[in-house]
């Protein structure tokens, strides 16, 4: 049976320019949505850091990338370079976590060798598919407020790890007024998070605009993480969660919502 979310309010926390990809699925499950970004995807800091890493890719045995974020900057930075994914070392081999970061490489002529069954780090770590003893891996991530468990645990495993920032996610000025008046007027029913920094920057966002009264404005909202650590973020800020999608993906986020709103 289809999700069904007809006549339901729900806010969507995403990155901005990844909100109408969320915003479709929702709306064709019948929701009425309230856009609230959460991150600004952004250059990091310094590009000297990944910049040098690919001018070693021909010594890396595997890229492991587990955002579509990720994979972009790595291809913009190589066509800097007047190289691109599409093109290259055969050598080198191509891990991805999640069907976007895939989807993403499949888009740009770069298909992923490797695509763990679940999509989330840690079945990537359980499932990937040769010893990684004394192999050189590339690890392109959100500068701030990412996850070292991959670099560590292949670290752990004997490879040599490059861990690299490749963009960095930062957080909004304010909420959208539109937004900001409907959970003031308690019109929302529920809130989706697709990450830990979207419930960490949405949580800061409120606070900002409502006071120490922010959670009096989320207390009777449905909680919906895309995945588990996303939800770790959300038991530790708001207190709980009401629904973890399965898969860990935007359709797993909609129907896990249709059914916490059921």
């Amino acid at each position: 049976m289809p999700p069904d979310l007809s006549g339901h309010t729900v806010v969507l926390t995403r990155a901005e320019h990844q909100l109408g990809a969320a915003r479709k699925l929702f709306e064709a499950a019948g929701a009425q949505v309230l856009d609230l970004p959460a991150l600004v995807i952004g250059p990091p800091d310094s590009w000297g850091p990944l910049d040098d890493a690919l001018g070693e890719l021909e010594d890396f045995h595997w890229l492991v990338v587990s955002s579509a974020n990720g994979v972009s900057a790595v291809d913009e930075r190589l066509q800097a370079q007047g190289r691109s994914l599409a093109r290259r070392p055969a050598s080198l081999k191509i891990a991805a976590v999640g069907r976007k970061t895939a989807q993403q490489l499949e888009d740009l002529g770069a298909t992923a060798d490797f695509i763990p069954p679940d999509f989330v780090a840690d079945s990537l770590l359980e499932n990937f598919p040769v010893g990684v003893w004394g192999q050189r891996i590339l690890l392109p991530r959100v500068q701030s407020g990412g996850r070292t468990l991959l670099a560590e645990a292949f670290g752990e495993a004997g490879a040599r790890v490059s861990e690299v920032a490749a963009y960095e996610s930062r957080c909004p000025k304010d909420l959208p007024a539109l937004t900001a008046a409907a959970l003031e007027a308690g019109m929302a029913e529920a809130i989706c998070f697709s990450s830990g920094k979207t419930v960490r920057h949405t949580v800061q966002l409120l606070k900002a605009q409502f006071g120490e009264s922010w959670n009096e404005h989320t207390s009777k909202l449905a909680v919906i993480s895309i995945g588990p650590q996303t939800s770790a973020v959300c038991r530790e800020l708001l207190g709980r969660v009401d629904a973890e999608a399965d898969p860990h993906d935007l359709d797993g986020l909609v129907a896990a919502c249709s059914r916490a709103l059921a």
